[in-house]
């Protein structure tokens, strides 16, 4: 169970406490609504901060100071939650029961989150230009990586276009041009502007009462000045219109992504529906799409599906020869058309739940899994337990499959092949 504290005006704490873990979690992130002009320096922020604090001033001395804390650890922490995101960090940390001669772990982690969060290593009192350079270059690499893995790289390039006119289209990691534009004074501004508006969301699972924390956060943000300015609310998609869009690269392998609109999103009933009907579709290991259009048709090397649920958003992502994308474009439609007919056999229902529900009881397998399923659902608006939505899930129908099925409609393409 979750229990909620506001600590202040936008200062919100989530706790979940468990005591079967020796590690415990402890993320905070400043949640922005998603735009083109922060993205980038968003993305960077917490990466320039996980440089050097005013006590630690460089990589050496904050390693030093997580070995002294039972070989913690810190992260930077960047999501993308429809029309949100956030930048931040989340902390691992060994249970004070498991320490050594009764030594506290806890408190002095939540004062080293403090400090990397809101004492950094200055230079004439902006960030220091030798991290930030060298952060953007990390930055910049882990953009490019993404368009060295084609497969992610044509979903988002499918993103960019079908919702162009949504935020959910914005780069969780912003524009290689926008990274690249950052300076010190700007990065440290836009910090300062940040740590004053954001809503703020620390998260806690471990063993320690959600009150013991309360009393240990409450005073995080006590000395930094705020002007908090509350979250607008999440969005429905917004259309910009039907894309069709075509890409030539030097690849072997051509790649189609098909998006697809549905009106169920994660704030209405037919949810759990949406969901299984994606696993019978294509995002399970027999599911329609696998079993058909890749093992018995051998029309592609890999295929598959996924589901938005902030904005409505079914995807379909396949690799294959060049000569067959509108083959494998067709038969998609093809397995489609299967599921609104309510040509779903016993076993492709029963194989889609129990994928769904093996994945729904996962995220109690760590505090990290825990941390990200319940700090997300909070900021998409989803407004039932992994209990509630188990049950839902086991008492989806075929009816209720066909008449998903039948909602969704075929918005965009995006194919990419190679250099003719």
């Amino acid at each position: 169970m979750i229990k909620t504290f506001e600590l202040q005006p936008g200062v919100i704490l989530r706790c979940c406490q468990d005591s079967r873990f020796k590690m415990n979690c402890l993320s905070v992130q400043l949640v922005r609504p998603a735009c083109r002009q922060e993205a980038a320096a968003n993305a960077l922020m917490p990466a320039v901060l996980l440089r050097g604090t005013q006590s630690c001033p460089d990589l050496r001395d904050i390693t030093l100071r997580l070995d002294d804390l039972y070989g913690a650890s810190v992260g930077a922490l960047v999501r993308r939650v429809g029309d949100y995101q956030t930048t931040g960090l989340a902390c691992g940390f060994t249970e004070d029961r498991f320490a050594l001669n009764g030594d506290a772990i806890l408190e002095p982690m939540a004062d080293f989150l403090q400090e990397l969060l809101l004492k950094p290593r200055l230079e004439q009192g902006i960030f220091c230009k030798e991290f930030v350079e060298s952060e953007k270059r990390n930055l910049l690499a882990a953009i490019e990586a993404r368009k060295n893995d084609k497969r992610l790289y044509a979903a988002g390039q499918l993103t960019k276009f079908m919702c162009a006119a949504d935020p959910v289209g914005i780069p969780r990691l912003g524009e290689p041009e926008d990274v690249a534009a950052l300076e010190p004074e700007g990065l440290y501004r836009h910090y300062e502007k940040i740590l004053r508006e954001s809503t703020v969301e620390l998260f806690y699972v471990g063993a320690q009462a959600p009150e013991r924390i309360c009393g240990l956060l409450s005073r995080l943000f006590e000395n930094t000045p705020r002007q908090h300015c509350p979250l607008p609310p999440q969005t429905p998609f917004r259309d910009g219109g039907k894309t069709r869009n075509e890409e030539f690269l030097d690849v072997t392998q051509a790649k189609l992504q098909m998006g697809f609109l549905s009106p169920a999103t994660i704030k209405t009933t037919d949810f759990a529906v949406m969901q299984v009907l994606c696993s019978v579709f294509g995002s399970s290991s027999i599911s329609k799409l696998f079993m058909n259009v890749r093992e018995k048709m051998s029309l592609c090397y890999d295929i598959g599906s996924s589901y938005q649920g902030t904005k409505g958003i079914l995807t379909v992502g396949a690799g294959m020869d060049q000569d067959q994308v509108e083959t494998v474009e067709q038969e998609v439609m093809n397995q489609l058309e299967q599921c609104r007919r309510g040509n779903i056999s016993a076993l492709e229902l029963e194989a889609a739940r129990q994928s769904l529900l093996s994945s729904l009881r996962s995220v109690h397998d760590s505090p990290g899994a825990i941390e990200n399923y319940y700090a997300t659902a909070a900021l998409s608006g989803l407004g039932m337990s992994i209990q509630e939505y188990m049950d839902q899930v086991s008492q989806v129908d075929v009816s209720q499959l066909a008449q998903a099925a039948q909602s969704l409609q075929l918005h965009s393409v995006y194919t990419l092949k190679g250099v003719q």
